[in-house]
């Protein structure tokens, strides 16, 4: 028998499974905690990058213009920007532990069971959550010639955008992940 009190539920379907329907976080709620991560995931870029500056742009007192580094070195930085969010937040979302958003917004991440996520688990979440920008990154390049490249960066948007049809109101990434974000 699923929370929600009704014997007709499938037992794994997520709206139906252990977190009732009050427990879940407002849409509101979460788009105010996903803005003050990305001011934190703002600020780890501005730290990663300034640590990267050396090997990134070599002091030469003869350059005056700027330059743009070479693709490897850029490659290299965004391997480290990613990288190190994946250890971030993966290590936050997993065994309980919550991001500083999260404490924050009161709110916390589990499974559609309503359990702390295992490490994988928030892998899997971290991951997902590349699927917008990944396709904003494939449609622009596929667009790149045209000036209609620029609606591109529409599908950074796709992720929290799933939230408006999704029948749990759940983002993408959650969704992919097999996990929701509740009120703590």
């Amino acid at each position: 028998m699923s929370a929600a009190g009704d014997g007709n539920a499938h037992p794994t379907s997520p709206s139906r499974s252990a977190l009732n329907v009050a427990a879940r976080a407002s849409l509101a709620r979460r788009l105010g905690a996903l803005i003050y991560e990305a001011l934190l995931l703002i600020a780890m870029a501005l730290i990663v990058g300034f640590a990267f500056l050396p090997l990134l742009s070599p002091a030469d007192p003869h350059r005056t213009a700027l330059t743009i580094p070479p693709l490897l070195a850029r490659t290299v930085l965004f391997c480290a920007l990613a990288g190190g969010a994946a250890w971030y937040y993966t290590w936050s979302w997993s065994d309980g532990r919550r991001t500083l958003p999260q404490k924050t917004w009161r709110l916390r991440l589990v499974d559609v069971h309503g359990h702390a996520l295992a490490r994988r688990v928030a892998l899997a979440r971290y991951a997902a959550a590349w699927i917008g920008p990944a396709l904003a990154l494939i449609a622009y390049a596929a667009l790149r010639p045209a000036p209609a490249a620029r609606l591109a960066a529409g599908l950074l948007a796709l992720n929290y955008a799933w939230s408006v049809f999704d029948r749990d109101r759940r983002f993408l990434h959650d969704r992919v992940a097999g996990t929701t974000v509740v009120r703590d």
